[in-house]
């Protein structure tokens, strides 16, 4: 089985899940799953949760390329891989995981897909979402707060501190790799409708 894989890159609350979650939708679960980057922080047991907790999750350093990367080398050899489950509220990985078998369709999203060159050379199609800065930092307000446990000035503090100058200086760049830039993510029904008849005419 020829595994297509599919790159969704952007900044945070950008639409990268919905719009990995369209293109699932459309070519069916049993021939498409998802892997998010987030499941790649790196892990760091001999820290306390407040040294966890003032890390810069979004640097290129803080996630664990290395173990991404033979993940996606073992599906495309058509091996299972166990992704590992992370802890946002925690700031850690949980010691367990999900098994992920190959399927016809990997999608994978994160904020820093293309910055890391091995990385981006195993995606077929690579996308980035290209959303308002405005619309980003309230989708990921709403996120952090009601899905993660935070407090409002806690994220407004580490989006000012990490998360916009980090988008300016790694992740805006890697707009130049994608095959495709979205603008307004899953909200786009053209340019969802041209990536998902790119991706059919690629499984025919």
């Amino acid at each position: 089985m020829k595994t297509t894989f599919i790159g969704i890159a952007g900044g945070t609350g950008s639409g990268k899940t919905t719009v990995a979650e369209i293109i699932r939708e459309n070519i069916g679960n049993d021939k498409a799953f998802i892997i998010s980057m987030d499941s790649y922080y790196r892990d760091f047991p001999e820290l306390s949760f407040e040294e966890r907790r003032k890390l810069n999750y979004d640097h290129p350093s803080i996630f664990d390329v290395e173990l991404l990367e033979a993940h996606l080398r073992d599906l495309k050899n058509g091996k299972c891989v166990e992704v590992p489950i992370y802890s946002f509220d925690r700031y850690e990985r949980i010691g367990k995981f999900e098994t992920v078998c190959p399927k016809t369709i990997v999608i994978v999203e994160g904020i820093l897909l293309f910055y890391y060159e091995r990385i981006r050379n195993f995606f077929d199609i690579r996308i980035f979402v290209d959303t308002d800065a405005d619309v980003r930092i309230l989708r990921r307000i709403e996120r952090d707060v009601k899905e993660r446990g935070r407090t409002l000035d806690s994220v407004m503090d580490q989006y000012l501190t990490t998360v916009r100058p980090m988008h300016i200086q790694f992740v805006e760049p890697t707009k130049q790799f994608a095959d495709i830039i979205v603008p307004r993510g899953g909200k786009n029904e053209i340019a969802m409708d041209i990536i998902i008849a790119k991706i059919k005419t690629l499984l025919e």
